[in-house]
């Protein structure tokens, strides 16, 4: 289907739900740039993520594999990556992001050659203070999309033009607390909103989203929806670089996110451990040289993602997905995909299940302590019994540990970002 050595690049963003983009309906205008590359290439219009916030969601992404096989019970990475696999394969790999949960300290630079997580474990101390303190004079939580496009493209120029590659970018610029750039911040609100009382609103609304008024939603969305805007116009200059070079003509290009974000509409905000459709639809495009543009509707998830990567290089690794260019070359059909998240705090003897196909949706919580599954909202009797047999297949193989604890100790570097991220008061 591919040939083989083909460059293999992978976009992700953090927090980005796919039905606001415009391409998957939104009635904003947040993604002109998106929408383009959804025209040219291969658009799924159900596809989802196999969790609902990062720390499971990008390793089932890196890994192929549901999030209770990919990491080990205290979020570190438990299984290889696409990069290991690639690497392999001859590829050189790249991973350029700024989430500290897929950090080194995480075990996610595993099979990278080079891997820039934008954090400064292991630097000299008088450095890393340094840059911490200029961090906080630009109110800075993470790198923008401009800069992870800088450091890869530079990456990039460094590689011999034979010589073929895989890279990960991941763009933190969707997740909150939402502060975009003056030029994006005046979008979609007309009044000024400064950084401080757009952190303190994303605050609030994680730890008493019942205070939360229906203007402040507005904003909360409105910010949100410029962050996506911004996002888009980075990707679109990113690829218009790599088009400009050449290194499109030979490249299978993936864009997706690692879950969605919430906005009230089931009383909480931001991205708490459900499993709900606006946290686990994700945008999914595939944009392959040997393939021409169509929409796929049959339900895919993002363990999907490894199998298509891995198709560039034409090998595999016995991994539950599928590639996705093989439904874009099929008619359609009504595939089942599951997603899961592990309960937190007083709910961490919980993990939460939901089972998808085309035409509806049930979601079920198994009780580590009770062994017990409680179904909830399922409206099809077959999909209620699948989502069960999965359940009970999962906690046969005994995937549904509890954890250790809720986070290990991290690096105060992580914690700090952590905070900044809404995660740590």
């Amino acid at each position: 289907m591919s040939s083989g050595n083909q460059n293999v690049i992978l976009l992700s963003m953090d927090a980005l739900r796919a039905d606001h983009l415009s391409c998957y309906g939104y009635e904003r205008n947040t993604s002109p740039n998106l929408d383009k590359l959804a025209n040219q290439g291969i658009l799924f219009k159900n596809a989802y993520s196999a969790s609902s916030h990062t720390r499971e969601a990008v390793p089932a992404i890196l890994t192929g594999r549901y999030p209770d096989e990919a990491i080990n019970s205290n979020y570190h990475r438990a299984r290889d990556t696409v990069a290991t696999h690639l690497k392999q394969e001859g590829y050189t790999t790249a991973g350029f992001h700024s989430n500290p949960f897929v950090s080194r300290a995480y075990g996610f630079n595993d099979g990278f050659d080079m891997f820039d997580d934008d954090l400064h474990l292991g630097k000299h101390k008088l450095i890393a203070l340094a840059q911490r303190a200029l961090d906080k004079l630009r109110n800075r939580h993470y790198a923008r999309a401009d800069e992870i496009n800088e450091r890869s493209l530079d990456w990039i120029d460094s590689l011999d033009s034979d010589q073929p590659f895989f890279l990960w970018n991941h763009y933190m610029d969707p997740h909150g607390p939402y502060e975009p750039f003056d030029k994006y911040r005046a979008l979609y609100h007309d009044e000024p909103v400064s950084d401080r009382r757009a952190q303190k609103l994303y605050k609030r609304a994680i730890n008493f989203p019942e205070s939360i008024s229906n203007s402040e939603r507005k904003l909360l969305i409105d910010l949100y929806d410029a962050e996506i805007r911004y996002t888009d116009k980075q990707v679109k200059e990113f690829i218009d670089i790599l088009n400009n070079r050449g290194l499109l003509n030979d490249t299978l290009l993936v864009i997706t996110a690692d879950h969605g974000d919430a906005f009230g509409e089931r009383g909480y905000y931001e991205h708490p451990r459900y499993v709900h459709e606006e946290l686990t639809r994700v945008p999914m495009i595939v944009i392959d040289p040997d393939c021409g543009a169509k929409t796929v509707e049959t339900p895919v998830n993002t363990i999907d993602v490894v199998p298509t990567l891995l198709d560039a290089a034409e090998t595999n690794a016995d991994l539950p997905g599928r590639s996705l260019l093989e439904f874009a070359s099929e008619p359609s059909v009504n595939r089942t995909i599951f997603m899961q998240a592990r309960g937190e705090k007083e709910n961490s003897h919980l993990r939460r299940f939901a089972a998808r196909n085309e035409d509806a949706i049930g979601y079920a919580t198994y009780n580590l302590e009770a062994e017990e599954i409680v179904a909830e909202e399922v409206d099809d009797e077959e999909l209620s019994c699948k989502l069960e047999a999965y359940i009970q297949e999962r906690v046969a193989e005994g995937e549904t540990q509890a954890a250790d604890s809720d986070r290990d100790e991290a690096d105060e570097e992580i914690e700090r970002r952590l905070a900044a991220l809404g995660y740590k008061e």
